[in-house]
């Protein structure tokens, strides 16, 4: 049984998939720490804000807010609206992505790709071993054979 489930772990799919589970979920607490207290202050000098915001302005808008008043009435009011690109965002995402994928990489993907190697090596040597013996009808068969060959 233990032989059938390490030939299954061993399956590049099985890794693949569980790789993949582990970028998408697994390191996201450390992640957000990292990009939230190193990144994005790095971000806030090149933004020039106390707020870590790399954006691209694109344009002011006029839009129609609707609000509650103090009475629970609604109140509708024109406010200029600033539509903006964030790149900081972006370039957070993408850290955040690459330190996941380096972590996962070098914890999980090499050892199985080690482990394989050598699972790889061991089979080639039980391979390359002498075959064993033919048996005795098999043996008898062939001298007969080469006696006929040598007459």
């Amino acid at each position: 049984m233990f032989e059938e489930f390490k030939k299954f772990i061993l399956k590049g799919n099985v890794v693949d998939l569980s790789t993949g589970v582990i970028i998408g979920a697994a390191f996201t607490g450390i992640v957000t720490a990292f990009t939230k207290g190193i990144v994005e202050p790095i971000l806030a000098l090149a933004g020039g804000g106390p707020q870590p915001r790399l954006t691209i302005p694109i344009m002011n808008k006029l839009v129609e807010v609707t609000e509650k008043n103090a009475a629970g009435e609604p109140v509708t009011r024109t406010v200029n609206k600033l539509i903006e690109l964030d790149i900081g965002s972006i370039i957070g995402a993408g850290v955040s992505f690459l330190i996941t994928a380096s972590v996962v990489f070098f914890i999980i993907v090499k050892p199985m790709n080690k482990l394989a190697e050598l699972a790889s090596r061991k089979k080639a040597s039980e391979e390359s071993e002498a075959p064993p013996p033919a048996p005795a009808d098999i043996q008898l068969l062939t001298e007969i054979r080469d006696l006929l060959k040598s007459k």
